[in-house]
C-alpha cells in the first residue's frame, strides 16, 4: 500500500493493516534524490533562480567538448572576414539600413554559447519562472500549509522535510538547466550565425559566422565552400543591419514570450493523479512522469495570440531577409544563389534552429506558409513603393503587417500610403530619434517605439555592383 506522501512513500509491510514509517524507504528515496543531485551537477545553490545558469554553461560546454568543438585556424577567420567585408558591399544597393560597423567575429561553438547566453537567459527565465512557481504552489506545505506526513515519522525526520522541499525545489532548477544545456548544446552544433536562430542574442550588432557549421550546412550541396558562406553572410549582415536600426525589435519579441509565460498554469489534478503513483524504488519513474507531457498546460486565447503575434514577427524578419538577400546576391552575382535558397527552405521545412528553439520554448511551431507569404508580402512592397518606401514600415510596429496581412498582400500593399510613412519618417526626425536609435545595436527601450534611421537619406544606387564576384 502507498500512502498519499508528496514523495510516493510507501508503507510497511503489505501485509501490516496499519502500515506506519518505513525508514528503509526513506533511505531510498534520500540516495535518488542524492544520485539526481550530483547527476545535474550538485551545485544546488540557494537563490539561483528558476533557472541554474552557471550550471547551464558547465553542462552545455562539458556536452560541446563531448561532441567536438574544433578550433578555428587563421585562414578560417580570413574567409569569414572577406566574405562579410564583400557581403556589406552587396547588400549597401539593397537595402536603406545601412551596415553596422561591427568587426567581423568568427566563432567556434563554444564561442557562440559565450556570446549568446545572456540572451538566452533573458528569453527562458520567464518561461521556467512562472512553470517551477505554478510547481511549487501543488508542494506539500506551499501557501503556509503543513504537509501530510506519513504516520509514525520520527521528530527529528519531520524537521528534515522543510530543508527537504527546497532540495526538492532546486533540483527541479537544476533539471531545467540540464534540459536548457542540452538544447543549446544542441543549437551550437548547428547554427551559422549570431541571428540564425532570427532574434537578437546579441548586443554589439556586429556579425559573427560559425565555419565549422558552415562547412557542415554546405556538405551534399554541390555548392563551393567560398559561395556558401558569402550567402550565409549575407543573411547574417542583412539580420545584424535590421537589428541594429529597428531596436524595438528585441523587446517586442521577448514581449511575446513573456506574455505566454504569464498565461502558463499547471493542472494541479493531473499532477497529483500522476505522482501518486510514482514507486521510490524506480529511479526512473519521476523522469517518466516529466516525459509524459503531465506538465505541459493547455494554451489561453491569450497564449494563442501572443504566439501568433511572434510567428507574424519572426516571419517578417526571415522573409525581408530572404528578399533583401535574393536582391543583394541576384542577377548572376552569386551562380549557386538558387540552390542555397533551396537549402534554407529544406531546412526550415525539416526544422532548422529557430524551429525547434521556439517549439521547444513555446510550443510555436514556425510554419513555412507564413515565411513564404512574408517574403512574398516585402517582394511586393517593394515593387510598388520602392526600397525606401519597403524598409519605412520597420519605422514603427504599428505599421507592421499582421497575420491577416500576409495572406492579403495586395490588400496591404494598397493600403500603405506613401505620404503618411514619409510624415512619421518627418516626425521621428525632429524627435531627434532618427539617427540615434542605432547607438545600441539590437537593444532599445522597452516601449515598443523605434524609428527607422535608413529612409530620409533615399535609396542606394539600384544598379550598384560589387567586383569581388
Amino acid at each position: 500500500m502507498s500512502s498519499n506522501f508528496g514523495f510516493g512513500f510507501t508503507g510497511g509491510d503489505d501485509q501490516d493493516p496499519q502500515p506506519g514509517f518505513d525508514m528503509n524507504s526513506l533511505g531510498e528515496m534520500l540516495q535518488q534524490l542524492g544520485a539526481m543531485m550530483q547527476q545535474s551537477g550538485g551545485q544546488a545553490t540557494p537563490g539561483s533562480g528558476a533557472v541554474n545558469w552557471e550550471l547551464v554553461n558547465d553542462n552545455a560546454r562539458k556536452a560541446l567538448v563531448a561532441e567536438g568543438d574544433p578550433s578555428l585556424t587563421d585562414g578560417q577567420r580570413s574567409a569569414t572576414e572577406t566574405a562579410v567585408d564583400l557581403a556589406e558591399v552587396w547588400l549597401d544597393a539593397a537595402t536603406d539600413f545601412p551596415a553596422t560597423g561591427g568587426r567581423p567575429a568568427a566563432w567556434c561553438r563554444s564561442e557562440w554559447l559565450s556570446a549568446t547566453l545572456p540572451a538566452w537567459q533573458s528569453i527562458v527565465d520567464p518561461i521556467a519562472a512562472k512553470v517551477q512557481g505554478s510547481v511549487s504552489g501543488l508542494m506539500p506545505g506551499a501557501g503556509g500549509q503543513q504537509p501530510a506526513l506519513p504516520e509514525g515519522l520520527p521528530p527529528e525526520m519531520a524537521q528534515m522535510l522543510g530543508p527537504l522541499m527546497g532540495m526538492a525545489q532546486q533540483l527541479g532548477a537544476n533539471l531545467f538547466a540540464m534540459q536548457v544545456a542540452q538544447g543549446l548544446a544542441g543549437l551550437a552544433g548547428e547554427v551559422v550565425s549570431a541571428a540564425d536562430v532570427g532574434v537578437p542574442l546579441t548586443d554589439d550588432g556586429r556579425p559573427a559566422l560559425l565555419p565549422v557549421n558552415i562547412r557542415e550546412f554546405g556538405e551534399g550541396l554541390g555548392v563551393n565552400e567560398r559561395d556558401t558562406m558569402l550567402f550565409l553572410a549575407l543573411r547574417e549582415c542583412a539580420h545584424q543591419r535590421l537589428f541594429a536600426h529597428v531596436p524595438w525589435l528585441r523587446a517586442r519579441m521577448t514581449a511575446a514570450v513573456e506574455e505566454y509565460a504569464g498565461g502558463i498554469a499547471v493542472d494541479s489534478s493531473r499532477i497529483e493523479s500522476a505522482l501518486s503513483g510514482i514507486d521510490p524504488s524506480n529511479p526512473e519513474a519521476m523522469q517518466e512522469v516529466l516525459s509524459s507531457g503531465v506538465l505541459v498546460p493547455e494554451d489561453t486565447p491569450a497564449q494563442r495570440a501572443a504566439l501568433e503575434r511572434l510567428e507574424t514577427l519572426l516571419a517578417l524578419v526571415e522573409g525581408w531577409v530572404d528578399v533583401v538577400v535574393g536582391e543583394a546576391a541576384g542577377g548572376g552575382r552569386l551562380g549557386s544563389l538558387s540552390q542555397l535558397q533551396e537549402a534554407i527552405r529544406r531546412r526550415r521545412a525539416a526544422g532548422g534552429p529557430a524551429e525547434r528553439t521556439f517549439a521547444t520554448l513555446v510550443g510555436l511551431e514556425l510554419r513555412p506558409r507564413k515565411l513564404r507569404e512574408a517574403a512574398t508580402l516585402w517582394q511586393e512592397l517593394g515593387r510598388v513603393r520602392g526600397q525606401s518606401g519597403r524598409d519605412a514600415v520597420w519605422a514603427h510596429p504599428d505599421l507592421l503587417p499582421t497575420a491577416a496581412d500576409l495572406e492579403r498582400p495586395e490588400v496591404f500593399v494598397a493600403s500603405t500610403d506613401p505620404v503618411a510613412l514619409a510624415a512619421i519618417e518627418q516626425e521621428l526626425g525632429s524627435l531627434g530619434l532618427e539617427e540615434g536609435s542605432g547607438e545600441a545595436p539590437g537593444a532599445g527601450p522597452g516601449d515598443g517605439t523605434g524609428p527607422d534611421d535608413g529612409t530620409a537619406r533615399g535609396s542606394a544606387d539600384d544598379g550598384g555592383s560589387a567586383d569581388g564576384q
